[in-house]
């Protein structure tokens, strides 16, 4: 059985010579009280046959309502405990969180009540410098700050 994959993007700016990263609060019942370690990368599954790429693209453009454009700088794949692999890629670009549209999911809310609501995907964006963001961000994907770090040094 092949392992599961996701894609996204790591939006990144820089202000006042320091560097900021985009990161994504996950909506619903489950995360609405969680703040440091549960903000993420906008990512989300590679449907079948599709390019890894073109998946985080169409994640962000799905979870906010942005339509980065390249050149897309490709960081280390992580690799999460469950054995999902995440393919992440971090672009130079603005975005205004006041402007995020997120699609939404529907659960069943209250549990075991037999109703169901409907939650955005993604409730917040917003913009973190890196000591910030190593603290709002899921553990499994800290990794990925450091690799920005490292590509933008080492590509200037």
């Amino acid at each position: 059985m092949p392992r599961k994959q996701s894609a996204g993007l790591l939006l990144f700016r820089r202000r006042a010579g320091a560097l900021e990263v985009l990161l994504v609060h996950p909506g619903g019942p489950f995360w609405a009280r969680k703040d440091d370690g549960a903000w993420s990368v906008p990512k989300g599954e590679i449907d079948q046959h599709e390019d890894a790429l073109a998946a985080a693209r169409r994640e962000v453009e799905e979870e906010t309502g942005a339509r980065p454009s390249g050149p897309f700088i490709a960081l280390t794949p992580l690799h999460q405990s469950g054995g999902k692999i995440v393919h992440v890629w971090a672009v130079e670009s603005e975005f205004d969180p006041s402007s995020l549209r997120s699609n939404l999911f529907e659960m069943e809310w209250p549990p075991k009540s037999g109703s169901r609501r409907s939650f955005p995907e993604v409730d917040r964006a917003e913009w973190f410098d890196l000591a910030t963001a190593s603290r709002k961000i899921l553990a499994t994907q800290a990794p990925v700050l450091e690799h920005l770090v490292k590509q933008l040094t080492e590509n200037g």
